[in-house]
């Protein structure tokens, strides 16, 4: 049976969760290892410490799968001095490969932020803060009896979606015209003699990360030697790509029952929060993670509550009243990440096995 390797695992989760789309700050991909390296056994884990690698070598896995980046900023020595050179010292006298899928994760319609909402129960979710110049629209001219290939192809490739939707372009019907010169080789037609050609224009949004896949396939099933096409940047926000999620309960619960919620949904040693508003809670805005740059996105979309971690003492002030604020905890907000990557590997999967730490890397404790 043939074992998968870190290069397949990789390609898999970079097609949900593209390493395009994680944060100008962020260090996402793979840290330590080699592509190559075939996987028997897998850990996941939300930080990567010398206590996870411990844990891999007992278990015997090749690759870890860490939500946090081990390796943040620019390592000028690795000599052992802190707790980052030690992980990834031990990590490499041990074979062991490190993966991150921080931001770019927490950017995926179905990633971190929407797990937050399904543990919460939400319904009707979307991205808080959508991405914007994160797509464009490709137009190719077709020679008519090869328009549905390229399309499908280009189908295939990822291009064509919109929210819910797949397979979308448009078709407009025109003719066109060239003339081949003594160095072409052309589909049809002769040389230094114009040709006039039925074709279809077709247009296609594509999310800028899929751009190359695309155009690969574009070219690939084209008939021309030289393929005619145009790549428009779009101002449109990507409704599948950003930051946060917005949501609504089932039923409208007061304040005090929806903080009993969430602390017993999550499991939080304290929960830091504002002024109770003295409404009822409704619409729901979370953002597993540092999210206090989405406060007044949350108030703009007249969310009931907003729920995040690491708030600072004076962005608490920012609720102003309008605004019910919960600090749950970084780790407490992010916890259930390991078992959303788990649920994506396995569903892919099966030559190798998927483990979850046993190790709880909180380094925060409650009195």
């Amino acid at each position: 049976m043939r074992i998968n390797t870190i290069k397949e695992i990789i390609s898999h989760l970079e097609s949900l969760a593209p390493l395009s789309s994680q944060e100008i700050y962020d260090n996402c991909g793979l840290l330590i290892g080699d592509y190559k390296q075939e996987v028997k056994n897998l850990l996941i884990s939300l930080d990567c410490t010398e206590e996870i690698i411990d844990e891999a070598i007992a278990k015997k896995c090749e690759l870890i799968v860490s939500h946090h980046p081990i390796i943040f900023k620019g390592l000028n020595k690795i000599t052992g001095g802190n707790y980052v050179e030690r992980t990834i010292l031990k990590a490499i006298k041990n074979n062991i490969a490190i993966y991150a899928i921080h931001t770019n994760l927490d950017n995926y319609r179905y990633g971190v932020n929407y797990e937050i909402s399904r543990r919460l129960g939400l319904t009707s979710t979307k991205i808080l803060l959508p991405k914007e110049h994160s797509l464009s629209k490709l137009v190719v001219y077709i020679p008519t009896d090869y328009s549905a290939k390229v399309s499908d192809a280009l189908f295939e490739a990822g291009a064509g979606k919109i929210g819910n939707y797949s397979e979308c372009h448009f078709n407009s019907n025109g003719t066109g015209t060239y003339k081949p010169n003594t160095e072409s080789n052309p589909f049809e037609g002769k040389i230094e003699i114009r040709s006039t050609v039925d074709e279809v224009k077709a247009e296609f949004l594509v999310e800028n990360s899929l751009l190359s896949e695309v155009i690969r396939a574009m070219n690939r099933t084209h008939p021309y030697e030289e393929v005619a096409y145009d790549l428009i940047p779009l101002l449109n926000k990507n409704s599948y790509l950003g930051s946060g999620m917005i949501g609504e309960l089932n039923r409208e619960v007061s304040e005090d029952k929806f903080l009993e919620l969430v602390k017993s949904t999550f499991n939080c040693g304290v929960i830091r929060y504002t002024s109770k508003v003295g409404k009822s809670i409704k619409k729901v805005a979370v953002c597993g993670g540092a999210g206090s740059f989405l406060i007044h996105e949350a108030i703009k979309q007249k969310a009931d509550v907003f729920l995040t971690s690491d708030l600072k003492y004076h962005e608490f002030f920012e609720a102003d009243n309008r605004i019910l604020l919960l600090d749950i905890g970084h780790y407490e907000s992010e916890q259930f990440t390991k078992d959303l990557i788990a649920d994506i590997l396995k569903k892919k999967f099966s030559k190798f096995a998927v483990h979850l730490t046993e190790k709880c890397t909180n380094p925060i404790n409650y009195l």
